[in-house]
């Protein structure tokens, strides 16, 4: 078993100093932030269904609500492209919006417009939770690569696949309550009822599972960096082929000399 191959425990880590602590922790932090776009992202998640919902309380006018969410979603997508910043939130809030605005106008019912998005965070509740018990928690999946960790917790690192199944679980339930909420809302309440309550909980639910992830890995194993493993690799392979050559150089010198 070679010294990638070897899984660490918990007992292999030395202890940190608080220097060290304090590290991790801006490290971690600083993962988050880019994983889940930080205050532009929650700004860009919240913005299209907060402006939907204040229009629709004036006027109650699901076209002209519909279309403003959509408009901004849209807006915010060129400004990230104007700026060349990552798009990738700013498109997935495009899509959910979307999808929204589509079945709202299907059904002609303005609560629809809310519909996929509740029934995207339960499938995302779920997934968090089935994937952990089948031993892959979901948010390892996510941080795995912003921590150039990739896969590397599964088999070498299970304090830090600890911390990542204690983080999927956490975001699972956070978003399976948010849910038990919503849905009776849905059946319940009136569109604009249902759409302040979503709003309000739009950001609170999402920094409480940011904040309890960061905790997990703060506390856990740091990372093992597989990039700078292979990076690390192909220098020893590279300096072993130059000191190969360099002795097959020598040969027929050193055979010359003999004769």
């Amino acid at each position: 078993m070679t010294s990638l191959d070897k899984p660490t425990s918990d007992t292999d880590q030395p202890h940190r100093t608080p220097q060290q602590d304090a590290e991790a922790k801006a490290v971690t932090e600083a993962a988050l932030f880019e994983a889940f776009g930080g205050v532009r992202g929650m700004v860009e998640t919240v913005l299209p269904g907060l402006l939907f919902v204040t229009i629709f309380t004036i006027n109650k006018n699901l076209h002209v609500s519909a279309i403003a969410a959509l408009a901004v979603s849209l807006l915010l997508v060129v400004v990230r492209l104007v700026r060349r910043d990552t798009v990738k939130h700013a498109f997935s809030g495009v899509f959910g919006v979307a999808f929204g605005v589509v079945f709202a106008m299907m059904t002609g019912n303005a609560k629809d417009f809310y519909l996929p998005g509740m029934v995207y965070t339960l499938g995302l509740a779920l997934a968090y939770l089935v994937t952990t018990l089948a031993g892959m928690p979901l948010i390892g999946l996510i941080l795995g690569p912003v921590f150039k960790e990739n896969l590397s917790w599964r088999t070498r690192n299970p304090g830090r696949k600890k911390a990542y199944a204690k983080a999927s679980y956490a975001w699972g339930l956070i978003l399976l309550a948010k849910c038990a909420i919503l849905f009776p809302l849905y059946w319940w309440a009136d569109t604009t009822q249902l759409g302040w309550v979503l709003v309000a909980l739009k950001i609170p639910p999402f920094l409480l599972a940011v904040y309890l992830t960061w905790v997990f890995l703060a506390k856990a194993p740091p990372p093992i960096d597989v990039f700078a493993e292979m990076e690390a690799e192909e220098e020893a392979e590279k300096a072993r082929k130059a000191a190969a050559a360099r002795g097959g150089d020598r040969a027929p010198e050193a055979r010359g000399y003999e004769g």
